[in-house]
């Protein structure tokens, strides 16, 4: 009777092979001209955490291997044009912070939060797995029973007798009950989530890398435009004083009323652009976890451009790419398996028996071993005593209808697993796609805001010099350039200041988002080929707020 039903079960579950496990995506061969940059170790976890289990002593480590022209390493260089600026440096009453990029990418692989919270996602997910490995370990219990009894109770010979009984069992058990299919089946699916999340910590990683770095141009964008809002406010103060000088027959008073209006939004524009650099600082000391009271200030230029990924390098060859190695592509097939795991962990159900071992002859008494006694009013009989009950069970819920739809919410979720993974894939293949267009459009961006910015300079300077001049028409004697033709030279220069140094800022940040969105590890410009060579920074935070461990040296 029990192979019939389990025969029927089977027939009613339709038990078959899973055509969803061959559905797993497989990363798409890059190709051949794409070639991979060498093995980089991670370095070791920067939180203080407990000693390492034997799951978290051989780490997943995500790698890239081989090298090739896609990212040669980083290339640091200057705009071709240079603005001669006076440099901007906090006042005496600011806290100023030197620092420079190599030295803040190399706190970003441990500082941020962002990689704290991946890392103690792993410690979870480690945990989760050494307890399903344990599941067939039964459960060890020790206490004490006390049963009063009183009344009518039937003797052996079946004679109606009345007592008042008293009884006590005291001792332990080791008392197991597990279904086989989840000790089976739930350590291979927290083996898989146990990778992803190890995966997610080179995914966090590479976040915290490009936030950084947008931060941190971000910074030498907004420092850049204060000295340029500065010289171009110490521009406009000149021209008012040059204005005022002029004869008062040869330019109208409403002109130097237009100067001192031109004036005072320059010096508004100077204190935004402090302002933007303030900001801009404390957005990359609360990524970093630094002194939230300093003010950053990059020790490279701020026309310093970085160049990460080769411009030669076309769409089809960097979006297969960044299919290949995006760690998050990698962290959700673990996941897909880890549900696939789970749907035949259901399949199997009804046909893996569970076992159950418990005391006496009831799943609610625990004993197994220990010491009896018992009594007619007091408890003056005492003996050992052992009660062990073995039960193997085989288990169709709700005639299995429960099971089907057990398999049928797994499948679900294989679905669904499947979805965010071909989400993810859509969105590392657009996000390379947009990086590039952003690399592209920067690149071309700063060439443009470079002629700009010369002509700029020119055209005002020319401007000036004709305000100072005159020519005679007739009887008149008039100026060669009008003040407001200098008002409008001095607001074009405003404008080519700012074009410059944002064009130069988005060209940065953007080759940081296509080495994102390549899926490159963030250890390769954080340890192995930093742009630059870190210095010495003040780690150290106000005592109001709580330290930081020093990142790890790079191995």
């Amino acid at each position: 009777m029990v192979l019939v039903a389990l025969a029927a079960t089977t027939v009613l579950l339709g038990w078959q092979s899973d055509p969803l496990a061959a559905q797993v995506l497989q990363p798409p061969t890059p190709p051949s001209s794409v070639q991979r940059l060498p093995a980089v170790n991670q370095p070791s976890e920067v939180l203080p955490a407990p000693p390492p289990t034997q799951f978290e002593m051989q780490p997943e480590r995500y790698r890239i291997s081989g090298s090739g022209p896609v990212f040669p390493g980083p290339r640091m260089s200057e705009a071709v044009f240079q603005p001669q600026l006076a440099q901007a440096n906090p006042t005496k009453r600011e806290l100023p912070l030197p620092i420079n990029l190599a030295t803040a990418l190399r706190l970003s692989n441990a500082r941020p939060l962002v990689v704290a919270a991946a890392q103690a996602r792993i410690r979870i997910a480690a945990a989760q797995y050494e307890k399903a490995n344990v599941l067939w370990l039964p459960d060890i219990t020790m206490g004490g029973a006390y049963i009063y009894h009183s009344g009518g109770k039937q003797n052996i010979n079946g004679d109606l007798i009345v007592v008042d009984e008293n009884s006590f069992y005291g001792g332990g058990s080791l008392r197991l009950n597990v279904a086989t299919t989840d000790a089976i089946f739930e350590p291979l699916a927290a083996q898989q989530e146990l990778r992803a999340r190890r995966i997610d910590l080179q995914a966090a990683r590479n976040e915290a890398l490009l936030a950084t770095a947008d931060a941190y141009f971000t910074v030498h964008q907004a420092r850049g435009t204060y000295a340029a809002m500065r010289d171009a406010a110490d521009r406009g103060a000149k021209l008012v004083r040059h204005i005022e000088r002029l004869a008062r027959g040869l330019t109208p008073r409403d002109e130097i009323y237009r100067s001192r209006t031109l004036l005072a939004e320059l010096e508004e524009s100077v204190a935004l652009a402090k302002q933007q650099w303030w900001v801009a600082s404390a957005r990359l000391t609360r990524i970093l976890r630094l002194n939230p009271e300093a003010i950053v200030v990059p020790l490279e230029p701020d026309h310093m451009q970085i160049t990460l990924i080769s411009q030669e390098a076309l769409l089809d060859e960097l979006i297969p790419l960044g299919l290949t190695t995006r760690p998050e592509l990698a962290s959700h097939q673990a996941l897909v398996q880890a549900t696939l795991a789970r749907l035949k962990q259901e399949r199997m159900r009804p046909l893996i028996p569970s076992l159950l071992i418990t005391g006496n002859d009831t799943p609610e008494f625990f004993y197994q071993g220990g010491i009896f006694g018992t009594g007619n009013g007091a408890i003056d009989s005492w003996a050992g005593r052992s009660d062990i009950s073995a039960q193997v069970i085989w288990k169709i819920e709700n005639f299995g209808f429960g099971n089907q739809a057990l398999i049928r919410e797994r499948r679900g979720q294989v679905d669904l697993a499947m979805v965010d993974l071909f989400e993810v894939q859509d969105r590392v293949a657009a996000e390379v796609t947009q990086a590039k267009a952003d690399v592209d459009s920067a690149a071309y961006r700063i060439k443009q805001a470079e002629r700009g910015l010369k002509e700029g300079l020119a055209s005002y300077k020319g401007n000036l010099r004709g305000l100072g001049q005159t020519t005679r028409f007739g009887d008149l004697l008039t100026l060669v350039n009008r003040p407001q033709e200098v008002v409008a030279a001095l607001i074009q220069l405003q404008q080519a200041y700012q074009n410059y140094f944002r064009s130069i800022a988005d060209y940065n940040r953007s080759e940081f988002r296509l080495f994102y969105a390549l899926g490159y590890p963030a250890q390769m410009l954080a340890c192995e080929q930093t742009p630059g060579e870190p210095v010495p920074t003040d780690t150290a935070r106000p005592p109001y707020m709580p330290a930081v461990c020093a990142p790890p040296p790079c191995r």
